[in-house]
């Protein structure tokens, strides 16, 4: 006798990337305007070609509603979202304007109490790297405060790692909307460097003609890589 699942079980350690790829498959022909990770889809709309921005997301959501159907997808309606400006995506908010950190994240990490040990300050950077896209040079702002996790160190928490974490509050309080990259526009890089980090920030001018951040990236230097010069 054989046993067919007929819903992705729990369990099996293939079961997101089987879910995942096969998800995909299916929706191929809408991943334009209807892109799907795992098992959430995300709609995104504008007005072209004389339609406005009401009616073609109504007809992008009956395209994605046939092939769902076709195939026996099926979607929770408490938890869809439907004619909003912005979505939550992964931690963070997608709109027409950009990308932005999740408001309650960047509270959690505001709120956050001084480490008063290394556990507690690993859980502060875990919350805070996740974001670090929004924050430019993110990895030379750390550093007082990765130099306390080190084997050997002491804890001492002296001036210069309060102003480090006040400093990561306030740049993630400040972040700025990233650009939605788009990839039929050019891309440009502005690239720093430090004694001791080395950043950059992927651009993109907008169709106003704004230069727009898209993604921070910043690294520590290695111990050979310091002795090379910065410029």
């Amino acid at each position: 006798m054989l046993w067919e699942w007929l819903v992705m079980p729990q369990g099996l350690k293939n079961a997101p990337a089987t879910f995942n790829r096969c998800v995909t498959h299916l929706l191929r022909s809408v991943r334009d305007f209807a892109p799907s990770y795992f098992n959430d889809v995300f709609i995104h709309s504008r007005a072209v070609d004389g339609k406005s921005d009401v009616e073609m997301p109504k007809e992008h959501l009956r395209k994605l509603f046939a092939l769902m159907c076709k195939h026996k997808l099926y979607a929770n309606l408490k938890k869809c979202i439907f004619g909003a400006c912005e979505i939550p995506v992964l931690g963070c908010l997608v709109g027409k304007n950009g990308v932005r950190p999740d408001p309650g994240k960047v509270r959690v990490i505001n709120e956050w109490p001084t480490p008063s040990n290394g556990k507690e300050l690993r859980q502060f950077l875990g919350l805070a790297t996740y974001l670090c896209k929004y924050v430019s040079d993110f990895a030379g702002m750390i550093r007082p405060l990765l130099h306390l996790l080190k084997n050997a160190a002491a804890w001492d928490w002296t001036a210069e790692c309060q102003q480090a974490f006040d400093a990561v509050k306030q740049g993630l309080t400040e972040a700025p909307i990233l650009a939605v990259a788009d990839q039929d526009r050019p891309f440009h890089v502005v690239c720093d460097a430090s004694d001791f980090a080395i950043g950059c920030a992927l651009m993109q001018h907008d169709h106003e003609g704004r230069d727009r951040v898209v993604y921070y990236q910043s690294r520590q230097l290695k111990p050979a890589e310091r002795n090379y010069p910065s410029t």
